[in-house]
C-alpha cells in the first residue's frame, strides 16, 4: 500500500473562453501555469499535468512546468480517469481544473483528507461544474463507471453515490471561464503572475 498523494492539472488541448481581446491559447497557457505554480508549491505531494490533446500540446505545456514533472495526454472524454490511471500507484489522486489560477492550496489539502473516508472528493465551482476532483484509489465501481468530469454537475454525483458518504463536498471555489469570474480575482493576493500579465495587456 502506498501513501503517495498526486495532484494533477488537468489542461484543455485548444483554447477555450478568453477575456475579450486576449488570445485564446495565450489564455489557456497562462491560467493552466499559474494554476500548476499553486499546485507545485504544496508540501507532501507530487504534481502531474495532463493535457487533453497530442504531443504538441503536452511539449507546449511541459516547456511551463518544472524539471521532472510528469507531463502526458489524456483522453478528452475522460480526461479525470485518464489523468489519474497515469499517475501511478498512488492512494489518492485529485485532478484539477486548469483554470482556478488563484486556487487556495488549502482547499486541496481538505479534499484528500475527505478521501479517508469518501470514493470521491469535489470543489464545486460557484457555475455548477467542479474545480477540483479527488479520488480514493481503487476507484469505486461506480466512480468509473460514471467517469466525471469538470463539468459533471454536483447533483448528477449525489443521485449516482452508493451510500450517504461516498461523495465529501469540500468548500466551493470559482472558474474563470467568464468576464464576472474576473473579477473575482484579488489583485492583493500573490500568485497568478502569467494570468496578471495578459489581464494587464490587451
Amino acid at each position: 500500500m502506498t501513501d503517495r498523494r498526486v495532484v494533477v492539472v488537468v489542461v484543455p488541448g485548444v483554447g477555450t473562453w478568453a477575456p475579450p481581446g486576449r488570445d485564446p491559447e495565450a489564455w489557456r497557457l497562462a491560467l493552466a501555469e499559474d494554476t500548476y505554480e499553486v499546485l507545485a508549491a504544496l508540501d507532501r505531494v507530487e504534481v502531474a499535468v495532463a493535457v487533453a490533446g497530442d504531443e504538441g500540446a503536452v511539449a507546449e505545456m511541459s516547456a511551463l512546468t518544472w524539471p521532472g514533472t510528469p507531463t502526458y495526454a489524456v483522453d478528452p472524454a475522460r480526461p479525470v480517469l485518464d489523468a489519474l490511471s497515469q499517475a501511478g500507484s498512488a492512494a489518492a489522486v485529485v485532478a484539477v481544473s486548469h483554470d482556478v489560477p488563484d486556487l487556495p492550496g488549502l482547499l486541496i489539502g481538505k479534499l484528500f483528507r475527505a478521501l479517508a473516508h469518501a470514493d470521491i472528493a469535489v470543489t464545486p465551482a460557484e457555475d455548477g461544474t467542479l474545480a477540483a476532483i479527488g479520488v480514493n484509489v481503487p476507484v469505486a465501481d461506480w466512480v468509473a463507471e460514471l467517469a466525471p468530469t469538470f463539468d459533471t454537475p454536483l447533483a448528477e454525483l449525489e443521485a449516482r453515490k452508493p451510500r450517504r458518504h461516498a461523495v465529501a463536498i469540500g468548500p466551493g471555489w470559482h472558474r474563470l471561464r467568464s468576464n464576472a469570474d474576473i473579477a473575482r480575482l484579488d489583485p492583493g493576493l500573490e500568485g497568478w503572475d502569467a494570468t496578471r500579465s495578459i489581464l494587464r495587456h490587451s
